[in-house]
């Protein structure tokens, strides 16, 4: 059966934008790349590579990457959503006048919001209510994507037609899309695990076991269930590619952004040198920040996110995110099969 063939836009040209483009391209839909930087455009659609995010990585074709965001959202009937969460709103904005109504329109960004604790979803739906939205989150580190390594991800939205649509276009031989209908808690999810991340390279930087290790993993997804069902969302989608997929990944890879930047800091190198090393954007600083906040608000017991929050921002020493985890409250091991699941 042939599947539709699309005319794409994808909005954000580091890792994963470009990484979803390749897929687009390989697939046979129009597929055309946003990148700020007209050295990188011009890398992309002249070498195939982008030199900056992928290097030595092949590009197909089919990708045609430009710095002009007329010609890309021309006609696109498919808006993929890959910048910073930093710039997201300004985006969105210098964006929404070419963008068609009805068009969908996927979130690939895994952070959040400052400005009233906002996912990109919830951005999207106050800046585009013209469109139909959903969200790609899972255990997708970009270059093994555009290095064709198996990887599975979900598409979350209550439109189903929505979800049919990207799992259609996006689906090949090395990429499987799930469907899901809970956007915030795998949006929330995707913007969680960086915490963790942070954490997790942090952890590895000083040397813990491997015993440490899956007790910290285990006990953060236990926070971001917990965080999770305060804000709204339903803790059995922490159990799927999402939440513990997306864990796994991030906490145990080199190639994540927050893991690198939590090994510098466990180094012995400053928040600012860390950043600037990586040359890259790690969302997992400014969500650790911001959830840590949250969670005080609302009285959630997340002693790794607070550990973390007092490391990087009031210069605790790392043990302080040990001491946190043995010296804590006791709580049950897998805690809504005691209290049950809010709706």
């Amino acid at each position: 059966m042939s599947v539709k063939k699309h005319t794409a836009a994808i909005l954000g040209g580091g890792s994963f934008g470009t990484a979803m483009a390749s897929i687009l391209a390989e697939n046979g839909h129009t597929t055309r790349l946003w990148v700020r930087d007209p050295e990188t455009a011009a890398a992309i659609n002249e070498d195939r590579e982008n030199p900056r995010y992928l290097p030595g990585q092949a590009l197909p074709e089919g990708v045609h990457a430009t710095e002009d965001l007329d010609e890309v959202l021309g006609g696109a009937d498919l808006i993929f959503v890959a910048v910073p969460s930093s710039a997201f709103v300004e985006v969105l904005r210098q964006a929404r006048p070419k963008v068609a109504d009805d068009t969908l329109v996927v979130s690939c960004t895994k952070g959040i919001h400052e400005q009233g604790f906002l996912l990109m979803s919830q951005l999207l739906e106050r800046e585009w209510p013209h469109t139909r939205i959903g969200v790609l989150s899972g255990p997708n580190l970009a270059r093994e994507i555009v290095e064709r390594k198996f990887t599975g991800t979900v598409i979350a939205s209550a439109d189903s037609e929505l979800c049919q649509t990207i799992q259609d276009a996006l689906s090949c031989d090395y990429f499987r899309v799930y469907d899901n209908p809970d956007m915030y808690g795998v949006e929330l999810g995707g913007a969680l695990k960086n915490i963790y991340a942070v954490a997790s390279g942090l952890a590895a930087a000083v040397g813990v076991g491997e015993n440490s290790r899956s007790f910290m993993l285990t006990r953060a997804l236990a926070e971001m269930s917990r965080f999770a069902v305060e804000m709204g969302a339903n803790p059995l989608t922490f159990l799927g590619l999402a939440g513990v997929g997306d864990l796994i990944a991030t906490c145990s890879s080199s190639l994540s952004r927050n893991y690198q930047v939590g090994q510098q800091l466990g180094q012995g190198l400053s928040l600012d040198q860390a950043v600037a090393r990586l040359g890259q954007t790690a969302e997992g600083i400014n969500t650790i920040k911001l959830v840590a906040g949250r969670a005080r608000e609302l009285n959630v017991y997340m002693p790794l996110a607070s550990a973390l929050f007092e490391i990087i921002y009031e210069h605790k020493p790392l043990d302080t995110m040990v001491a946190r985890l043995m010296g804590g409250e006791h709580k049950h091991d897998v805690e809504f099969s005691f209290h049950g699941v809010r709706s």
